[in-house]
């Protein structure tokens, strides 16, 4: 007898608000916006996170924070403190090991689990969601939505249906029931396009697309329009990857006022650099590919990269590097909005690529060792790199 494929989705309940107001029981109950600074209604950058009672005022995450300022000015406003939501959410990780060795986190507060080859250690499959809501709550006091389906976009969908602290089951006989009815958008990697398209066609639910001729699909939206209706039509045979080792490391800042200024510009790339190359230090990683992003005053956004011949995780390297890419930029006049600065195709920090060690690098590497020590003991503020020289 085939064994139940058993996919869950963990989708944490406004992670970020969530944590400050466990944290600040001062906050319980008043509508809370993590996220930038409003500026009295003129703050630049993005929701990342609000609690269930802003929610109610129309504020949702990556909505720009100065409408959220105008929908609801007397929310508790935070910025956001990354260090201690990964903290958090390395604990809840740690929760998930507890029940299957198969996870893929999809980000700081969401995560798949493969609990097919485990459940029957714990009971049943939902029994096993049950043990993992509380096992979570009672570590963190953080509550969890989960779906459980045999499938990943069926369990992704069943977590959203019914939070906050919801568990949906879908099983492998009530699958295309449970999705016939759902809005067309609804399906995992539909795009806003796609899924505008479909309903000028007529199809607004998942059912509606389940009954569409895949070769008009096809002939409308390509090889998408047939991945499109199968997994309308629940056939969705995506693992759960366990590599979760990260691609890149990167930083961005949105600019309180739109530049050209030089010295902005400057500070802002070497404050990026210093962030990437102490993540990278931490990662026990080096970086050959070093990618500058520029989103422009009209929101058009460009990157820009370069492999080096050497693989690093200096801010002096990371500096130089980045600075000529924006030098070499073409801004076409405008100002520019936000900047950000990306290390990937990794190494490890130990290696070596080339065999005659550097002594000037040994010293470079304990000097940025020490920097490192002094941030985190005093502080970011603690200390500051003048010229990108270290």
């Amino acid at each position: 007898m085939k064994k139940r494929r058993c996919i869950v989705h963990v989708d944490m309940d406004a992670f970020f608000a969530a944590i400050e107001e466990r944290d600040r029981p001062e906050l319980r109950g008043k509508p809370i916006v993590v996220g930038a600074d409003p500026a009295l209604g003129t703050g630049r950058g993005v929701v990342s996170t609000c609690s269930y009672e802003a929610r109610k005022y129309g504020i949702h995450s990556a909505m720009p924070i100065s409408t959220a300022y105008k929908k609801c000015p007397n929310a508790v406003f935070l910025p956001v403190d990354i260090a201690k939501y990964s903290k958090v959410s390395d604990e809840i990780q740690e929760i998930f090991y507890s029940f299957s060795p198969d996870i893929e986190p999809v980000s700081i507060d969401e995560a798949f689990l493969d609990i097919t080859g485990s459940y029957h250690l714990f009971g049943s499959p939902i029994e096993t969601c049950r043990l993992i809501k509380d096992k979570i709550k009672k570590a963190t006091g953080l509550t969890a939505s989960i779906g459980l389906a045999p499938t990943k976009m069926a369990a992704k969908i069943a977590s959203d249906i019914d939070k906050p602290d919801g568990l949906v089951e879908v099983t492998e006989e009530s699958l295309l029931d449970f999705l016939r009815p759902l809005e067309v958008r609804r399906i995992w990697g539909l795009g806003k396009k796609c899924g505008e398209e479909l309903e000028r066609l007529g199809i607004r639910t998942i059912g509606e697309l389940a009954a569409t001729d895949p070769k008009r699909l096809a002939g409308i939206f390509g090889k998408n329009g047939l991945e499109f209706w199968r997994l309308a039509n629940g056939i969705d045979e995506r693992p759960v990857v366990c590599d979760s080792e990260a691609k890149s490391i990167s930083n961005e800042m949105t600019f309180d006022a739109d530049t050209i200024e030089s010295q902005k510009i400057e500070c802002a790339l070497m404050t990026l650099c210093e962030k990437v190359s102490r993540r990278l230090r931490a990662a026990g990683l080096k970086c050959r590919t070093i990618t500058l992003k520029i989103r422009l005053a009209d929101f058009s956004t460009f990157t820009r990269a370069v492999t080096l011949p050497s693989a690093t995780n200096f801010i002096d390297i990371l500096y130089k590097t980045i600075t000529a890419l924006y030098k070499n930029f073409d801004l076409r006049g405008k100002k520019v909005r936000l900047l950000g600065v990306k290390g990937s195709n990794f190494c490890p920090a130990g290696f070596r690529d080339n065999l005659f060690s550097d002594s000037r690098d040994v010293k470079r590497e304990a000097r940025h060792k020490a920097l490192d020590r002094i941030k985190q003991r005093f502080g970011n503020n603690s200390i500051f790199i003048a010229g990108g020289r270290l």
